[in-house]
């Protein structure tokens, strides 16, 4: 018998969720990593501005290994969670995961990837500001 906790899970909260499309692809048909840094990045700015009530730019983004290929037609999972709040700053933990295409087990996911975002509250003229005073 397994362990619960030996089975991995994605943690955080459901954040985005979207489809890779034939669209994303690159020369040879694959879902580029810079395509699911983009939408990783969305997702911490999402995260970090309910956080910050309000805007916020990310400043840095710290190791990230994929564990696994995207496919057309998979059905991608990013998962965030706030780790730490600062002054200014905000460390957003951010997973990817993904149902493949023609899954049998439509409740089994993937790991692809994950990072930690650190995002910076701004002001309305784009200064950082401190993220528990108003945007």
């Amino acid at each position: 018998m397994t362990d619960l906790d030996d089975i991995p899970a994605p943690q955080g909260q459901l954040t985005l969720k979207l489809l890779a499309n034939r669209q994303d692809t690159n020369l040879y048909g694959d879902i580029p990593g810079g395509w699911l840094v983009r939408h990783m990045d969305q997702a911490a700015e999402l995260a970090a501005g309910r956080e910050a009530h309000g805007r916020t730019a990310t400043v840095a983004i710290e190791t990230m290994d994929f564990l696994c290929p995207v496919r057309v037609g998979s059905m991608v999972n990013i998962f965030t969670a706030v780790r730490e709040i600062g002054h200014s700053s905000i460390k957003i933990d951010v997973e990817v995961w993904i149902r493949q295409p023609h899954e049998r087990e439509t409740s089994e996911l993937h790991k692809v990837t994950e990072a930690r975002f650190v995002m910076v509250a701004l002001d309305e003229k784009g200064r950082i500001r401190a993220v528990n005073q108003p945007g």
